[in-house]
C-alpha cells in the first residue's frame, strides 16, 4: 500500500473552508490505503466500504478540531480505527480473505512454479494474520502495509508507543513462528 510522504503538501486548509476540490483530492488520495487498513481489519467488503465513507462524513465534520494539518493521514486513519472498533463491536464475526483478494496480493507474471509457491506463501501468511489478535493484526497492517511510523500508529489506535512496540513485536513472533511451521526452510 501506498504510505503518505511527510513532505506531501494537502489541501487540509482548503477543504478546512469546504472547498470541494480539495475534498475531492484528499479522497482520491486516501480512498484506497484506508479501504485496505479498513478491510484488513472487519475482514468484509461492504462493512469496509461503509467505513470508509463513514470515516470521510466524520472527518469533514470535525475537520476544525484537527489541530496540526500535516498529521490529517494519521487523523483519518483513527477515525477508521475508532469506526472498525464500533463495527466489531456490533458484529464478533470475521471473515476469512477470499482467493481473489489473496491473488490480487500476489504477483501473477513470474513462472508457474514461482508463483505457485508465492501463492502458497502469500495463503499461509493471511492464515497466520488470520489467527492474530485484531490489535497485532492492526499494528501489522498499519506498519508494513501503511507504512506508518510508530508514534502515528499509536495515535491512531490512542495507545501508548510502548504497547505499539510490544504489539508489534509479538505479533512478528507469532506471524514468523506460524509461517515456520507451515514452512519450515
Amino acid at each position: 500500500m501506498i504510505a503518505v510522504a511527510p513532505t506531501e503538501q494537502l489541501p487540509v486548509a482548503q477543504a478546512r473552508t469546504h472547498d470541494s476540490q480539495a475534498w475531492d483530492q484528499l479522497f482520491r488520495r486516501y480512498q484506497l490505503p484506508l479501504y485496505a487498513f479498513v478491510f484488513e481489519l472487519v475482514r468484509q467488503e461492504q462493512p469496509a466500504l461503509d467505513i470508509v465513507q463513514e470515516t470521510f462524513v466524520r472527518a469533514a465534520k470535525h475537520l476544525h478540531t484537527l489541530l496540526d494539518d500535516s498529521k490529517f493521514g494519521s487523523w483519518l486513519f483513527s477515525i477508521a480505527h475508532q469506526q472498525c472498533a464500533r463495527h466489531g463491536r456490533k458484529s464478533h464475526r470475521e471473515q476469512a480473505l477470499d482467493a481473489e483478494t489473496i491473488e490480487e496480493w500476489v504477483d501473477d507474471t513470474p513462472p508457474p512454479d514461482a508463483w505457485l509457491i508465492r501463492q502458497e506463501h502469500a495463503e499461509a501468511l493471511h492464515e497466520a494474520l488470520e489467527t492474530l489478535p485484531p490489535a497485532h493484526r492492526c499494528v501489522i497492517t498499519l506498519h508494513f502495509l501503511e507504512d506508518f511510523s510508530l508514534e502515528e500508529i499509536a495515535d491512531i489506535t490512542q495507545t501508548p508507543v510502548g504497547t505499539v512496540k510490544s504489539r508489534l513485536h509479538y505479533a512478528k513472533k507469532a506471524l514468523r513462528r506460524r509461517f515456520e511451521e507451515r514452512h519450515p526452510l
